[in-house]
């Protein structure tokens, strides 16, 4: 506009004035303006330049979220393939406990065998708090290529007998020669829970299997429901103070599979042996005792048979 008037001839001096003083201030505004916009520009390209540096770190942070995302899934799949070893690998250690408890049990193998347990405070307080109500012994064998077994014994007892009595039951487990073996398993079954002084009042019971109950026949699995003896002894005997059965918070329990219908009064004899003695020994020993019980029970008879009358004495 100023450039346009100024075209146009004045039309006298104070116009003129007027112009100057007006161009005067357009030029002093024009001046700020331009400073203003040169800092704009500068301010303009210092944004552009922060705005670049900002997509810059956006980029690389995205690229380093991808790289943690990647290293997490890596993680996980690691974490899992770890689980799944570590249960490969406990389950492998209980198969090595198992086969080494089956090695160490192996030398009891002529169906006899003598379970000792250990804290048996603790396993008592366990079964009462409901945190482990049962515990099995190491499995033992009829003979080398025989049945294979084991005892489950309730510290506070099973079923009926619960919070009353030790409950202890006879079990059949998978074995390699079940195969050749006779089924069901019909062999009377023994326990002793040894009184570990010298008055040897062992207690003693025994049952024959129930053919029909599948506890005797082939296991399918690897082992059968445990079948025995609910009722085995008093809580209260094993809770007194210095009772003969718990001795340095230890017990003694022993199984007897009599394959050869040994009479029941002999088991309290069999029971007395010393187990320190070898198999054969303790088993001539028995055969002996038999021998002599059935020669005394003998000449008691020929005695009482040979015995003169009342008729015959008049």
């Amino acid at each position: 506009m100023y450039i346009r008037q100024s075209h146009i001839e004045p039309k006298n001096k104070s116009s003129a004035l007027n112009n100057e003083e007006n161009y005067s201030e357009i030029v002093e505004s024009v001046n700020i303006l331009a400073e203003g916009l040169s800092s704009l520009h500068d301010d303009n390209v210092q944004i552009h330049n922060n705005v670049a540096r900002i997509h810059s770190n956006i980029l690389e942070q995205q690229k380093q979220m991808e790289q943690l995302k990647s290293s997490v899934e890596e993680s996980v799949q690691l974490i899992q393939a770890t689980q799944i070893n570590n249960t490969i690998f406990q389950n492998e250690i209980e198969t090595v406990k198992q086969m080494m408890n089956d090695m160490l049990s192996q030398s009891s193998n002529d169906g006899t065998f003598i379970w000792k347990i250990t804290d048996v405070a603790k396993k008592i307080s366990d079964a009462a708090a409901e945190r482990q109500t049962s515990v099995y012994s190491p499995p033992f064998y009829s003979s080398p290529t025989g049945y294979k077994m084991c005892m489950r014994l309730y510290f506070n007892g099973d079923g009926n007998a619960r919070r009353t009595h030790l409950s202890l039951f006879f079990v059949l487990m998978r074995g390699d020669y079940d195969a050749i073996l006779q089924w069901p398993f019909s062999h009377k079954i023994t326990f002793c829970l040894y009184d570990q002084t010298t008055t040897q009042r062992h207690i003693i019971d025994s049952f024959r299997p129930d053919n029909k109950s599948n506890s005797f026949q082939r296991p399918r699995s690897s082992m059968n429901i445990a079948s025995g003896i609910p009722k085995f002894c008093p809580l209260t005997m094993i809770q007194q103070d210095n009772n003969p059965y718990v001795r340095d918070d230890c017990m003694f329990i022993r199984c007897i599979v009599d394959f050869a219908s040994t009479p029941k009064t002999m088991l309290p004899y069999i029971c007395s042996l010393n187990p320190g003695l070898p198999t054969i020994v303790q088993q001539a020993m028995i055969r002996a005792e038999i021998e002599r019980r059935n020669s005394t029970e003998s000449k008691k008879s020929d005695s009482q048979n040979s015995s003169p009358t009342n008729d015959d004495k008049k």
